[in-house]
């Protein structure tokens, strides 16, 4: 598993797919809608299809072998 850490700065969110492809975990917007929409992303261990789902700070992402921890910066 690949453990990754963002930290949100001026902002209360992230989109779903904008974070995906922010931390290279696709290759395009495109690919990570597609995920998405699969079903192969899940946030706070549950499946998620809203392309657009606003991850806030101490929410888990989990694609693939990546995890990405979500949180504020201090």
């Amino acid at each position: 598993m690949i453990e990754l850490t963002i930290q949100l700065q001026d902002q209360p969110y992230i989109e779903l797919n904008k974070l995906l492809k922010l931390m290279d975990v696709v290759d395009s917007g495109g690919m990570a809608n597609m995920l998405i929409l699969d079903g192969e992303v899940s946030v706070n261990n549950m499946p998620v299809h809203e392309k657009r789902k606003k991850v806030r700070p101490g929410d888990v992402v989990q694609v693939g072998n990546h995890r990405i921890l979500v949180q504020t910066q201090e």
